[in-house]
């Protein structure tokens, strides 16, 4: 539905496409996105489903919004933060197969202990060429997660060269340097990558030795200062998340601490909040 409005549609055969369209502008692959997203939110979730009926008004059809609003209006709305496994389920995803040193992503391998009952063996999944399901961070390279959806659980793999990767850095620092030792000649090997990118993010954080500070100019940063700035911004480790701050030591008082006012009041009685189950709320009749 969506992809017979956008300039250059062919049809589902060469029959069915239209006059000229090689001459027609094309879009990019962000122009669609945000045209997806925005049919999505204007027609799609607004036009009535014949699958969304209410028991109370089997004649008429809803839309996902009003089913929504529905929704909401009779059992409330209550956010929940994410857990680890809702951060692992965002993640890009990759179909990899467990080798017998691990697994190889982009020239890296990836091993850990947990990995023994599964090296050489075939997930199952045909459809994926028997191949298990990984997923990454781009920002961040030194884990990958894969899914044991024979155990129901997922494994944490850590990069080879963990130990060695002082800073954390994502797949475009990684990429940057492997293309730089493409154009020099050099080998493309996991080691000489890894020292490239560690050489790059040194440099990047202490500049040129003995040069005096520069004033900055405006103009266009070559790629490796692109790089290495963005590397900076998302060196934050990703996982695990970060625990909470420790409190701050409360400062003394010159004269002594002060009076409590509400020393002595009965404390009130906390009264939990019933989490709500939207799968326990779907299969009730209103």
């Amino acid at each position: 539905m969506f992809a017979q409005f956008v300039t250059g549609y062919t049809g589902r055969s060469a029959e069915h496409r239209g006059r000229k369209v090689e001459d027609a502008p094309l879009w990019s692959l962000h122009q669609l996105q945000g045209l997806l997203e925005e049919w999505v939110s204007s027609c799609w979730q607004a036009r009535a489903h014949d699958g969304l009926r209410d028991p109370l008004a089997p004649g008429r059809t809803f839309s996902p919004n009003e089913k929504y609003a529905a929704l909401v209006e009779t059992a409330g709305y209550l956010p929940l933060a994410l857990s680890a496994e809702d951060y692992l389920e965002l993640l890009p995803t990759r179909w990899q197969a467990v080798n017998s040193y691990g697994i190889k992503v982009n020239h890296r391998i990836y091993d850990c202990d947990e990995l023994n009952g599964l090296r050489r063996v075939k997930s199952g999944i045909a459809g994926r060429k028997n191949r298990w399901e990984v997923r990454h961070d781009p920002y961040d390279i030194r884990l990958l997660w894969l899914r044991d959806h024979h155990e129901g659980r997922w494994i944490t793999v850590p990069w080879r060269l963990l130990s060695t990767a002082a800073t954390p850095f994502g797949e475009l620092a990684w990429d940057h340097e492997v293309r730089n030792l493409r154009e020099r000649g050099g080998q493309v090997t996991e080691d000489a990558v890894a020292e490239a990118v560690g050489d790059l993010l040194e440099r990047a954080g202490t500049g040129p030795e003995g040069a005096a500070p520069a004033r900055p100019v405006r103009r266009g940063r070559s790629r490796g200062a692109k790089v290495a700035a963005r590397t900076r911004a998302t060196a934050q480790p990703a996982w695990p998340h970060p625990g909470p701050a420790e409190p701050a030591a409360p400062q003394a008082a010159c004269d002594g601490p002060e009076p409590d006012e509400d020393a002595g009041e009965p404390i009130a009685d906390v009264v939990p909040l019933k989490v709500f189950d939207a799968r326990k709320e779907a299969r009730k009749w209103w």
